[in-house]
């Protein structure tokens, strides 16, 4: 994968699901490892993988 410049990368994002998210961070865990970078895509990623567990959970949730 190319190597994404910081402002590409907060142009895109946002748009980016959770596992095109987790594939990046994986990519740059591998090789760049620039650490701004790292932690901006750890924390979209863990973003969205709390908004899709808080989902999955309150669907076993009961309803008052």
């Amino acid at each position: 994968m190319k190597t994404v410049t910081w402002r590409k990368l907060n142009d895109i994002l946002s748009q980016l699901t959770e596992q095109e998210v987790l594939a990046m961070l994986n990519e740059e865990r591998t090789h760049s490892r620039r650490a701004s970078v790292l932690q901006r895509l750890h924390q979209r990623y863990t973003m969205l993988r709390c908004a899709r567990e808080r989902i999955e959970l309150m669907k076993e949730a009961t309803q008052p």
